[in-house]
């Protein structure tokens, strides 16, 4: 059974472009074998990542995210079973939203900032949507 599980959290540190790389990085590695698909957006000190893959890959995921000390505040913003992937052409894409245009997010919150935690899971989902739309996502899997 297909599962996606949308989350969000804080950085307990402040993300440099090394932290952003490591995280990726091993994603990319162990996620293939895992069969685990999905996004990681970030900006400032927020995290927001979409996983799909089998039920219990993403639930064991997860709960090493829930247990992983660079993160804070981890929140389940949307979860439910899926018969297909959106993101199957990524072990693990990422948006840096920092570099989106202003308006994109604006469309989705008050303020044109990454904010999950200040809007519905479902919001969340249908800025990963547009963001997949526009092209947003880089790193596409080989």
């Amino acid at each position: 059974m297909l599962v996606r599980l949308l989350y969000a959290s804080r950085a307990a540190e402040p993300l440099t472009p090394e932290v952003i790389d490591s995280i990726l990085t091993t994603s990319r590695k162990t996620n293939p074998a895992l069969g685990v698909t999905g996004l990681l957006c970030h900006s400032d000190e927020i995290f927001m990542q979409v996983l799909e893959g089998g039920r219990d890959a993403v639930n064991h995921l997860y709960s090493r995210i829930c247990s992983d000390p660079r993160h804070r505040d981890v929140i389940v913003l949307h979860h439910e079973e899926i018969t297909e992937r959106r993101f199957s052409g990524w072990t693990m894409g990422q948006v840096n939203l920092e570099r989106v245009n202003p308006s994109i997010l604006l469309k989705y919150s008050e303020r044109p900032v990454l904010d999950p935690y200040a809007v519905s899971g479902k919001v969340s989902m249908a800025l990963l949507d547009e963001l997949l739309a526009t092209a947003s996502i880089v790193s596409r899997a080989n």
